[in-house]
């Protein structure tokens, strides 16, 4: 199974239609917020199942803000991560992922790319594919493959 990771999209068209361009073979498309609206801009264009929260950037939206997940019988926690001050390090976002058993948590807001294993957990931040702050816009790209998972960062 593939799974493609997206956040802070910030509604800018170009980089949205890159995303577009490299989702096409994935399972399923997880937009993590800021903003919803792209969310609903590529599932015009892609087929597949996408599953989205809100960020801090989406005011008066319904989609809620965190959301578990069980794919490819793994537990997902799935966040924007404003609420656990990830600009500041994912401790908070450390021990809410063992509080909820998760196997992986998608996180931005950052927009910076990261991966992290620890305590049994994978922290998978896409980073941004509209308004990095690393260097380099990108998307996560998860792989579930014998019930081993294995996360990676593309550039787009």
């Amino acid at each position: 199974m593939k799974i493609a990771a997206v956040s802070d999209t910030h509604r800018y068209k170009p980089s949205i239609t890159k995303v577009i361009n490299r989702i096409q073979d994935m399972d399923i498309v997880i937009h993590l917020g800021d903003n919803v609206e792209d969310a609903a801009e590529i599932s015009k264009f892609y087929n597949g199942r996408i599953i989205n929260v809100k960020g801090n950037c989406d005011f008066g939206i319904e989609t809620p803000s965190e959301k578990i997940e069980i794919i490819g019988e793994k537990r997902f926690f799935i966040t924007h991560g404003h609420r656990y001050d990830v600009k500041y390090g994912i401790s908070r976002l450390k021990y809410k992922a063992l509080e909820l058993n998760a196997d992986v948590v998608l996180f931005g807001h950052t927009h910076v790319s990261e991966i992290t294993f620890e305590n049994g957990v994978w922290f998978v931040n896409p980073g941004s594919p509209s308004l990095s702050r690393d260097g380099f816009n990108s998307i996560a790209v998860i792989n579930i493959d014998n019930n081993k998972v294995s996360p990676s960062i593309i550039n787009i």
